[in-house]
């Protein structure tokens, strides 16, 4: 069963957007060229702490962090150390909170300095997927019309969409039903309702959508070492089509 939130619910979960998009904005800033990937994760709990919030990921099965900062080939779930970002480099940072017992989740991409002009494109493509599969969140339409939108858009730019990790619900917990994939048919999956709420998240990858998973059991990274994009936004499904809560 997919949750269908009430208006009380979906009033807490706006709160929860508006705040962790406010959140991410603070952080952003703080991302920088010789800056470590600890630092940001001390500075994004701290943040997160002080608005009244609680950091979503930090213990979450074992997750050791407050934000995942997965750098160029690594596609997602990578964990914060000592690393200092360098000039080149390709940030993805993935955000999650809990507010008062209902959880946001989002994640965008930073380019550090020189980055070559394909890997601008594969970060430019990811980011507009994200918002073509956002577009699909009304009722009445088919969950896999947002991931084939995602699909045939990035396909069409000549990369891959990783078939490893998903999207997903999101409310109560952190992670619901349904999953989001960022492939499939359209017109197939559950009927998107009113009151839906749905975590969607492009990871596109330059290469090959295979993903290998590294020693410390969590960071993915892409098979062949080449550079990967990560967006995410939390999107609430009403009556007036997908309302983005952590815009």
């Amino acid at each position: 069963m997919i949750p269908i939130k009430s208006a009380l619910e979906l009033e807490a979960m706006r709160k929860a957007g508006a705040l962790l998009a406010r959140i991410a904005d603070k952080i952003r800033t703080t991302i920088a060229i010789g800056k470590s990937t600890e630092e940001i994760d001390a500075f994004a709990e701290a943040l997160i702490l002080k608005e009244g919030a609680l950091p979503a990921f930090k213990g979450y099965h074992g997750f050791p962090a407050s934000v995942c900062t997965s750098i160029n080939e690594e596609v997602v779930h990578g964990i914060p150390s000592q690393r200092q970002l360098k000039d080149g480099d390709i940030l993805k940072l993935d955000i999650g909170i809990n507010v008062n017992g209902f959880y946001s989740d989002c994640a965008f991409t930073v380019l550090l300095g020189n980055v070559s002009g394909r890997q601008r494109r594969l970060v430019d493509a990811t980011k507009k997927a994200l918002d073509i599969g956002l577009a699909q969140a009304w009722p009445n339409n088919h969950l896999y019309d947002i991931s084939s939108a995602i699909q045939k858009f990035v396909e069409a730019q000549g990369f891959s969409v990783v078939r490893d990790f998903v999207g997903h619900g999101i409310g109560r917990l952190m992670h619901e039903a349904p999953e989001v994939p960022n492939f499939g048919q359209p017109h197939t999956g559950p009927i998107l309702k009113e009151g839906m709420v749905l975590a969607i998240e492009p990871m596109v990858n330059m290469g090959t959508w295979e993903v290998v998973i590294a020693d410390n059991k969590w960071t993915a990274r892409a098979k062949d070492n080449l550079a990967s994009a990560h967006f995410e936004h939390t999107v609430a499904v009403t009556a007036n089509g997908p309302e983005i809560l952590t815009r």
